[in-house]
């Protein structure tokens, strides 16, 4: 009895405002990235700072345009295998979730001079193009009893009327779950008997950030390339969460008990849009070796969330309420809209590359982006009274305190033979967060081939991506030190292929 009261306060009574109201949750999630690009980026794990003449330059480096010798189209489809291990309550689950997505998709214009012409200014690129730079694909699921011992009436100490319940208060209240009668006793007979339950949850989560770029790269005497770019984001990030809860004892061992599950729902809907810019360069030392930089602006972004959530409790055998007489009980609360502004940190690139001849390539890039300088803000486009609005002091202390700066690494390399292209690589994306008793790196382990013809060229690459994810279902306010944990180790393995045509 001790375990579903304590359960259900905290299990049910408090995680909306943890789970969703953790706005810098929102502002690092929004602010990450993940290796983007045509396939041949993609099968050197992104390392393109300092290579250039592919369209994945757009997101990383911009001068990389200017060494274009020839105009093209590329389109690039994806389709990602995601799977995760959930460990909690001493029990592994496993889930997954796929998805299929076009990874890059745009063009490039290139005017060059004749060899003969003496302007130092050899030529330009134009490009357009389509990235996704962030997948938020995945699904987990974990499963247990938590077997704690607590009392419900101690969280509940207050006693609300009617009238002051909100939130999950008032949908616990509605679906009979915390609803009294004269005597002050739970009206489903104060859960006598019942043991502890046995709890599941899901966690979905879908959507990506996709970036469209315009950008123009430069050539100075064959020898220094410069450009710039223009990113307008669009964000779209959908997460679904239904816990359940089920009293195991069966009706007939525990007479006194009408409990007989519960299930949680909540849904978070956010679409956004941002806008930032780049600028780099590129500098050919020799035949050899080139070395390459780019800084990329903060990005502004809007963002607007659609929050909803339900409960149903089901009990063993009917209850009076009120002289009616219910085997269930059902609330929704009112649909929840905000509107808010993320200012994501800027961030700065730098790359080497050594040529070898007409064999290949190595490369190497080293990302620095700061998480702890994101800021939240109100955006009251829709809202000009100010109605709704939030102080996000507390959040931006929050980003301050939890996050930090992080480098990010990715290493690469082409080999050529004749027609055909051979690449691998690999990146590594450091912890964002300062507390490192937890590892939240993330590496992504690429690999790819290629077919090359004077008009038309095909590659095909694979991205191995593990991350490790530390989810809190809920939080006991008065026993911060043991609020449940669940660990998700998370890998998806992603393929997909670019057809481009030169002109």
């Amino acid at each position: 009895m001790k375990n579903l009261k304590y359960w259900l306060a905290v299990a049910l009574l408090s995680p909306a405002s943890y789970t969703y109201a953790q706005y810098e949750v929102d502002a690092l999630r929004f602010s990450q990235t993940q290796p983007s690009g045509t396939a041949r980026s993609l099968g050197v794990a992104g390392a393109n700072v300092a290579v250039g003449a592919d369209l994945g330059n757009l997101v990383t480096n911009p001068a990389g345009l200017g060494l274009y010798q020839r105009s093209e189209f590329s389109l690039t489809p994806g389709f990602g295998v995601g799977n995760t291990n959930s460990r909690a309550f001493g029990n592994t689950t496993t889930d997954g979730r796929n998805s299929l997505h076009i990874a890059s998709l745009g063009a490039a214009f290139t005017s060059r001079r004749p060899d003969g012409d003496t302007n130092p200014w050899r030529g330009g690129t134009w490009a357009v193009g389509l990235n996704r730079i962030d997948d938020f694909n995945q699904s987990f699921s974990y499963r247990g009893t938590p077997g704690l011992d607590r009392d419900l009436f101690a969280y509940l100490g207050r006693n609300p009327t009617e009238s002051e319940l909100t939130g999950l208060d008032d949908l616990a209240y509605e679906a009979f779950v915390t609803e009294r009668d004269n005597q002050g006793t739970y009206i489903p007979e104060d859960y006598e008997d019942t043991g502890p339950l046995n709890q599941t949850e899901t966690v979905l989560t879908t959507g990506s950030k996709t970036q469209f770029d315009l950008g123009y790269g430069a050539n100075y005497r064959d020898r220094l390339y410069i450009g710039g770019a223009i990113g307008i984001v669009s964000t779209r990030f959908n997460s679904t969460s239904t816990l359940t809860a089920t009293d195991p004892t069966p009706v007939s061992n525990a007479p006194g008990t009408s409990f007989g599950s519960l299930t949680y729902r909540e849904t978070l809907e956010t679409r956004g849009a941002g806008i930032n810019a780049r600028i780099g360069a590129i500098y050919r030392v020799n035949d050899a070796v080139r070395l390459g930089a780019s800084v990329q602006t903060p990005t502004l972004s809007t963002l607007s969330e659609t929050y909803t959530e339900s409960l149903n409790a089901i009990y063993d055998k009917p209850i009076e309420v009120e002289g009616k007489t219910y085997n269930s009980g059902d609330a929704t609360a009112d649909v929840g809209e905000f509107n808010y502004a993320l200012t994501s940190p800027f961030r700065a690139s730098g790359g080497a590359a050594v040529v070898v001849g007409k064999h290949g390539f190595l490369s190497g890039d080293v990302e620095y982006v700061n998480y702890s300088q994101a800021r939240l803000s109100e955006d009251n486009t829709n809202d000009p009274s100010g109605a709704n609005s939030r102080n996000f002091g507390p959040d931006n202390d929050a980003i301050r305190d939890l996050y930090q700066s992080a480098v990010n690494l990715r290493l690469g390399g082409e080999l050529r033979f004749d027609i055909f292209r051979v690449r691998a690589g690999f990146a590594r994306y450091g912890d964002p967060y300062k507390d490192s008793s937890r590892d939240r790196t993330q590496n992504y382990y690429t690999g790819g081939v290629g077919l090359r013809q004077n008009n038309f060229y095909l590659d095909l690459a694979g991205v191995y991506g593990t991350s490790n994810r530390f989810y809190n279902p809920y939080i006991l306010p008065n026993d911060p030190q043991n609020t449940p944990e669940v660990v998700v180790d998370a890998t998806r393995f992603t393929t997909t292929i670019t057809a481009g045509f030169l002109f």
